[in-house]
Order: structure tokens, then C-alpha cells, then sequence
């Protein structure tokens, strides 16, 4: 009697990505493998519907763009010819992503003003671990953390840009300098959390959603039958044989093809046995209804149709209530982004030109009447009440040309 070996087969257990602050000489991880951004990033760029609620965020904090009385002063933020809205649309991005955003500020000569002021990805960002008194002194600044940085231990400050933190008091001797933004998040020293952070298994398995269906798609042979032959074939010739029935039957291009096979006698012919599907497509579908659910939850989102979505329960998707649901959304999530990075904005520009300067947010509402929906003024929450209405003056110039 022949022996039946048994084995036991370990199931792929899912591995989160940390994002802990782990401390090396001279620097801190941003993650436990020093790769939480790309992480980040690679859930932005592969789970649409986490894309999609990241996107509509973005694009409320963004609103029409920046205005303040003298609209120079928007103009150019540096040499480069950027403007200040560009560079505002850059931190709204970053800001929703990482939960944080990083800016190069450069002195004048004479150390009197702000010369100019640069967007840098904050993904390109690492600590240098804190002074004695608990201040981490700066950061340093490289786009390829990964290849260079992943599991070392030191850093050669000849290789890497090193920024000090931004302080006024400090610019005779720092005339380039990094302010990071980054609100407090809780066990958190050095890094900030984005605000769906709690979401981010559920992200990684719409992506393992969408990997099942586009596998089940493209290997359409695999799951539906199984094939034994009794031809007491070599290594090489199963090789070959499965070769020759995948490139013959699976994929989408061979849907709906005949196995046709010429064997020398019955005895030796191929036992085909068709294997049931066990209701994981319908099981799957279940799944990525709780995880749209989920994702939108993480971020906020109150009503699906704000994205585009349409509930089959029917609810959200009368004018009254998408309405009241699209209030919300700026009222609690955009409107309190908009108002810090305004806040950081109008505190450089003060610096740069030695006087208090309020810049808002043209923020369009498509949901009201008009076809260019009513425009209002988003302001920091330091904005005079006068300077307000000198600012809503201007957006109504703005209505009287477009209309």
C-alpha cells in the first residue's frame, strides 16, 4: 500500500505597513522600513475609490484658487516663477495624502525678508533626530530614501541636502530654511498621520479586490477545470502539455474555445472534471461594497454621490439632501484645511512684506443656483472681519465679468 503524505499548508497572513518612528544615529524612519510615504502613495495610485475621495478633497481645499487685496502679491512666490496658488495646490495634495507639508523658505541677502519660498514633496523628507531640549533641528531632503537609506544606519551629510527648521531668529546664519506642517497626532514625534490612517487595511484590500477579478479574468482556464493525464510524463513534457493548454485555452482572447485532444488510445486519455464555482465572485462583491463603504467613512464622506457614486438605496441623491451632504463636506473637511494652510501662507507673507496680509479661497459651490454656482471667501480663522469684505468685494467683480 502506497504512503499518503500529508503537508501543512500556511496561509499568507496580511502585513501592515508601520508607521513608526524608528530611531538610527543621525536620523528618524519615516516607517518601520523608512517607506511609509511610498506606501502611502502606492494606496493613492492603486485603490480607485480611496483615489477618488483623495481627489475630491483636494480639489474643494483647491477651491478657484487664492485672492487677497493686492493680487500682486500672489504673483511670483519664487525665481522659478511659480505663484502662490500654485504652490497652495501643491500643500493641498501633500496636506490630504501625509497629513503634513514641507516648504523651503529663502532669505534675502540682507537676512530682512522672505526672498522666496519653494513646495517640497513631503515624502522626500526625514527628521534628524531631536537636540536636548526636545527641538528636532531640521530635516533632511532626498528622492530616493529606498535605494540609499532603507536599512542604513548612517547618513554621509555630504550626500544628502540638509535644511535647518524655519526660525526667524536664526536667519543671519540660515538663509535657506524648511517649514514643515504637521498637526499633532498622538505617539507621534516627528511625523504626522493623514486622517484615513485608520483605513489603510481596508485600502490595501480593495486593491486585492480588483487583483482577484483581474486574475480570475486573465487565467480563465485555471479555476473552472481540472485536467489529469496519465501519460507518466517527465518533468519536461508536463512543462510542455500545460504550456500548450495555456497558450490554447486560457485568457479572455480564448473564451468560449473547444479542448480538442488526439491521444493514442482511451486508456491513456485526459480525465476533465469541471470544478463548480463556490460563490467567491458573489462573496467578493459583498466585500467591495463594505470597503467602499469603509474608505468613504475613513475620509468623511457622508454621501457616496459627492464622488459620483449612486446608491441603489436611493438616499442622498434628491438636491436636498445631496445639498446638506455637500455642506458638510466643506463645512467640517475642507473648510478647516483650507484655514491652516492659509494661516501658514498668510504668516510667510507677512514676514516677506513686514505687514499683516489675509489671503482667502474662491470657493465655487456647483450646488447652488446659477450655472457658475455662488462664490464664497474662505479665510483663515486671524482674518479681520473688514478684510473679509474687502475680499468678497473682489469675488463679486470676478461674478459681474464671468457672468
Amino acid at each position: 500500500m502506497g504512503k499518503v503524505n500529508f503537508s501543512n499548508i500556511k496561509r499568507d497572513s496580511y502585513s501592515k505597513k508601520m508607521s513608526s518612528e524608528k530611531k538610527d544615529k543621525q536620523f528618524i524612519r519615516y516607517g518601520e522600513d523608512n517607506q511609509f510615504p511610498d506606501y502611502l502613495i502606492g494606496l493613492y495610485n492603486h485603490s480607485s475609490t480611496h483615489a477618488a475621495c483623495v481627489n475630491a478633497v483636494v480639489e474643494g481645499v483647491r477651491g478657484e484658487g487664492l485672492i487677497t487685496e493686492d493680487e500682486e502679491i500672489l504673483a511670483r512666490a519664487n525665481r522659478m516663477g511659480e505663484s502662490w496658488t500654485e504652490i497652495y495646490n501643491k500643500i493641498a495634495l501633500d496636506y490630504k495624502l501625509f497629513g503634513g507639508f514641507a516648504l523651503e523658505v529663502i532669505w534675502s541677502r540682507d537676512r530682512t525678508t522672505i526672498a522666496e519660498v519653494y513646495h517640497i514633496d513631503f515624502s522626500y523628507i526625514r527628521a534628524k533626530k531631536k537636540d536636548n531640549r526636545g527641538n528636532c533641528p531640521g530635516y533632511f531632503i532626498s528622492n530616493d530614501w529606498k535605494k540609499n537609506f532603507q536599512y542604513s544606519t548612517r547618513i554621509n551629510l555630504n550626500d544628502v541636502p540638509y535644511l535647518p527648521i524655519f526660525d526667524p531668529r536664526n536667519k543671519k546664519f540660515e538663509g535657506r530654511q524648511i517649514y514643515v506642517h504637521q498637526p499633532y497626532s498622538p505617539g507621534k514625534e516627528y511625523y504626522p498621520l493623514p486622517d484615513y490612517v485608520g483605513a489603510t487595511k481596508v485600502i490595501d484590500l480593495d486593491q486585492e479586490i480588483d487583483n482577484f477579478h483581474i486574475n480570475n479574468i486573465t487565467n480563465g482556464l485555471t479555476p473552472s477545470l481540472a485536467i489529469t493525464t496519465y501519460t507518466n510524463a517527465t518533468d519536461d513534457e508536463r512543462e510542455a502539455i500545460e504550456r500548450m493548454l495555456r497558450e490554447q485555452y486560457a485568457g479572455t482572447n480564448n473564451a468560449g474555445n473547444l479542448i480538442y485532444m488526439d491521444v493514442p488510445a482511451p486508456d491513456v486519455a485526459p480525465t476533465i472534471t469541471p470544478i463548480p464555482q463556490n460563490g467567491a465572485d458573489t462573496y467578493y462583491t459583498t466585500i467591495n461594497d463594505m470597503t467602499v463603504q469603509k474608505i468613504l467613512t475613513a475620509h468623511r464622506i457622508t454621501s457616496p454621490a459627492l464622488l459620483g457614486i449612486k446608491e441603489n438605496t436611493g438616499l442622498g441623491n434628491n438636491a436636498d439632501e445631496l445639498n446638506t451632504a455637500y455642506r458638510l463636506f466643506l463645512n467640517t473637511i475642507i473648510t478647516p484645511y483650507q484655514q491652516n494652510i492659509l494661516g501658514v501662507i498668510e504668516y510667510l507673507l507677512s514676514i516677506k512684506y513686514t505687514d499683516k496680509i489675509s489671503v482667502g479661497v474662491i470657493q465655487k459651490d456647483p450646488l447652488y443656483e446659477g450655472e457658475l454656482g455662488e462664490r464664497e471667501v474662505v479665510t483663515s480663522q486671524e482674518a479681520e472681519v473688514e478684510e473679509i469684505a474687502e475680499l468678497e468685494d473682489q469675488v463679486d467683480e470676478i461674478n459681474e465679468i464671468t457672468e
